[in-house]
């Protein structure tokens, strides 16, 4: 039995319901959370060949993989009106931030998943944690999800504290089914949040 997550203060609340949802579209003070379109392509491709990106994944990726990601986000947005949006500031890509179904076996799943990637550029703004809040007051909010999960590698720091910063509690620890057994990336820890 997974420990039960505390529902979100009141001031975490006010902080989630500051984003305004327009259509497929999330904007939050300074970021846009949008559809991918095909000048995203490149700098996304450049972030799956960065190695301080991709540290905590089990490798890079190709501009093939790269490209095959965009068009599963673009498609799932396109269907269901919510996935993994792109995020920009100030009228540039600079990662992505959504929500998705994790497609392996766990003992917490099924479920939703939110998460997030920048670019290095990005880092140390807070563009993480403002576009998470937006993305998981939608989730409550507009979808009336009761849980949301997250997950990364243990090692993870920056990511962890995002999830905290955003009122997530650790739940328990796992290993990944979908990093290959030895690999130091297996090992990863979940975090969750329910809708108060």
């Amino acid at each position: 039995m997974l420990p039960l997550c505390r529902a979100l203060p009141e001031a975490a609340l006010k902080r989630l319901n500051s984003a305004v949802y327009s259509g497929w579209m999330l904007r939050t003070e300074r970021l846009v959370l949008r559809q991918w379109t095909d000048a995203d392509r490149g700098p996304f491709a450049a972030m799956g060949q960065d190695v301080l990106v991709m540290r905590h994944f089990p490798a890079l990726i190709s501009r093939e993989q790269a490209d095959a990601f965009v068009d599963r986000a673009t498609a799932h947005v396109n269907d269901h009106g919510w996935g993994l949006w792109a995020v920009e500031h100030d009228g540039a890509f600079i990662g992505f931030t959504g929500l998705a179904v994790p497609r392996f076996d766990a003992s917490f799943l099924p479920g939703t998943e939110i998460g997030w990637r920048f670019a290095a550029r990005a880092w140390g703004s807070g563009f993480a944690t403002e576009a998470a809040r937006a993305v998981l007051a939608y989730a409550f909010d507009e979808l009336n999800l009761s849980e949301v999960l997250s997950f990364t590698t243990v090692a993870n720091e920056r990511s962890r504290a995002v999830m905290q910063r955003i009122g997530m509690e650790y739940a328990l620890d796992f290993d990944n089914p979908n990093v290959p057994e030895g690999h130091p990336q297996r090992p990863h820890v979940l975090y969750r949040a329910t809708r108060p």
